[in-house]
């Protein structure tokens, strides 16, 4: 009895692929290989499909970015409870910023941009800004203030991963250690007297403590 015919695919026609499977897989390329890794291209690959593909859902990679940043913030983002006065809404909302973003130090570096920002994030921004004010700076100082806040908080969670890295290379001394080790005391008195110390006292976890200073200089200089 002669079989039914199978139905041929389209040759070369590539599988149906969602938004959200997008965002999956670059997520997965970023976790496990870096932000500098991802590429249409290779994001291509990790679906099974083609490059031309990836456009009906994201424009370029800039987009891609915006939506991982989007997705990140949607589900470890959370919106703190805020204190009634405004110089600890504006501590209260940065540490939070810094708390999510140093669980996913890639995001501070596609952050650090400058030109990209997770819509999710603004709220946290706005409470910044509107606490400044409300402290007694102008709008035009608290939008400054929000820049020193955010490159303080940036930039902790750069060097903090950079250090933590280097620390995890435990089979050779790094420079500091070597640098700290022989210093001249009649010329670096101060260093000297710390050197021993310098590691554990560098690794400790001050962000709060300085950003309370940050806060408390900034309200002071307006």
């Amino acid at each position: 009895m002669p079989q039914s015919p199978v139905p041929r695919k389209s040759p070369g026609r590539p599988p149906r692929i969602s938004r959200d499977e997008v965002i999956g897989a670059a997520r997965r390329i970023v976790d496990a290989e870096g932000v500098d890794r991802l590429t249409m291209r290779r994001l291509a690959a990790e679906i099974g499909s083609t490059p031309m593909a990836l456009y009906h859902h994201v424009r370029n990679k800039e987009e891609l970015l915006l939506l991982l940043l989007d997705d990140y913030a949607a589900r470890v983002l959370r919106r703190p409870e805020l204190p009634d006065r405004p110089r600890e809404r504006v501590v209260t909302a940065a540490a939070a910023i810094h708390e999510a973003l140093a669980a996913c130090p890639w995001i501070v570096e596609v952050l650090t941009a400058d030109d990209l920002m997770s819509v999710s994030a603004l709220w946290f921004v706005e409470q910044i800004v509107d606490g400044l004010v409300a402290c007694g700076l102008t709008p035009e100082q608290a939008v400054h203030g929000y820049r020193a806040i955010w490159f303080y908080t940036a930039g902790e969670i750069v060097v903090r991963t950079a250090a933590a890295r280097r620390r995890a290379d435990t089979g050779r001394s790094t420079y500091r250690e070597r640098v700290f080790g022989d210093l001249d005391r009649g010329e670096l008195p101060r260093l000297a007297q710390v050197a021993d110390r310098w590691a554990p006292l560098t690794a400790q976890d001050t962000y709060v403590e300085g950003l309370r200073a940050l806060v408390d200089g900034l309200l002071a200089a307006g």
